[in-house]
């Protein structure tokens, strides 16, 4: 097979995979379990962040110091784009509307609430695969046997991440069926990395450090500005405790993956 038919199939595979695992994975929670997986779906995407983007958006880029600011460009950039989600419900319903609701109907509220960061989710998640398929064209243009293993590599990380992701949309309160299409949606985006990347390899990878240095600030910024602040409403001891089990066995299974994916991103 050709290089360019190698990078189409592993990025399919690759981002269907992961995918399909993580949902089949989350189809298997009850309904009810999923408000408590969130403190999970925290600690994966933090592990995430700081255990394999930020490391490599700080390697990519010209200095630690223009990775930073990379960041930081996009903490606020998904700031503002909330901003916006919010004005446009503002817009739609009424403001007033919208803070009598959130008083008198505080389930419904809650949806509409977290339903922001299923969009900064996609959004991020989105960055992060499209790198991701930069990554896998590169090894394929090296070698089709670092080609294969990076793209195993990818799928065996992505899996916890988007377990993660997966439980976000159904608590931003998004149908399975919903949540699985646009997740799928998101995955193409490693496909037209890939493909984007074997045509124009070393422009692809210029945009690497910006890429990356987005996905580490969505995650980042939905995991500490839109989640955990929904954790503090249980304040009792045992909710607490589970609370940071949850976060850390989230943080853990990033780590569990992370040598497959330090073997071929390294």
């Amino acid at each position: 097979m050709t290089p360019i038919a190698w990078i189409v199939l592993m990025s399919l595979a690759g981002g269907l995979l992961s995918v399909l695992v993580a949902s089949g994975i989350s189809y298997a929670a009850r309904p009810h379990w999923v408000p408590v997986l969130i403190s999970y779906a925290i600690g994966a995407l933090l592990g995430a962040a700081f255990l394999e983007v930020l490391p490599h958006a700080i390697e990519a880029a010209e200095s630690p110091e223009k990775a930073a600011m990379n960041i930081l460009a996009g903490i606020l950039l998904f700031f503002v784009l909330e901003k916006l989600v919010l004005w446009r419900h503002c817009h739609d319903e009424g403001c007033a509307g919208h803070e009598q609701h959130s008083h008198g109907h505080g389930h419904g509220h809650g949806g509409h609430e977290h339903g922001r960061s299923g969009l900064l989710i996609l959004v991020g998640d989105t960055f992060h695969n499209f790198v991701d398929g930069v990554l896998i064209a590169a090894a394929f243009v090296e070698s089709t046997p670092l080609g294969i293993v990076t793209a195993l590599a990818i799928i065996a990380h992505e899996i916890p991440q988007e377990l993660g992701d997966f439980l976000i949309l159904l608590h931003s309160g998004y149908s399975r069926r919903k949540a699985l299409a646009f997740n799928l949606l998101s995955s193409l985006a490693t496909l037209v990395g890939g493909i984007l990347a074997y045509f124009a390899l070393s422009e692809m990878q210029q945009l690497v450090p910006v890429f990356l240095a987005l996905a580490a600030a969505s995650m980042i910024y939905v995991a500490v500005a839109d989640l955990i602040p929904g954790l503090h409403k249980r304040t009792e001891l045992r909710a607490t405790a589970q609370q940071v089990l949850l976060i850390a066995a989230g943080i853990a299974s990033i780590v569990f993956a992370h040598p497959l994916a330090e073997r071929a991103l390294g």
